[in-house]
């Protein structure tokens, strides 16, 4: 039998088992749970990363954008509460949107 030691989404199980196959699950502590997201959503940016297609990005950034909505619960909010936190940084220093590349800055 493969081991995978890996957090899988909720449904993962259901459709192992609905295969005819046998696994074993077990549930996380918090603790273990959060360290387990992180590596997930490490795992995530890489695949987006590697992405070779437009379609191949977005599926990624599901995956990615998933895991924030998890770990947001995780930490005691909603995604909303990070979206609102994104918009404050985004209207207080800026977002991403215009390229900008900063390449050196004066003493």
């Amino acid at each position: 039998m493969p081991i995978y030691n890996k957090l899988v989404r909720n449904r993962i199980p259901e459709i192992i088992q609905n295969s005819g196959k046998r696994l074993k699950t077990e549930i996380l502590t918090d603790e273990r749970y959060i360290e387990e997201l992180r590596k997930k959503l490490n795992e995530e940016v890489h695949e987006y990363q590697e992405a070779a297609t437009d379609q191949d990005a977005l599926e990624e950034l599901a995956d990615v954008l998933e895991l924030l909505h998890t770990l947001a619960h995780q930490h005691g909010a909603s995604i909303d509460d990070v979206e609102e936190i994104r918009k404050e940084k985004a209207d207080n220093r800026g977002s991403f949107i215009e390229k900008i590349y900063l390449l050196e800055v004066e003493d």
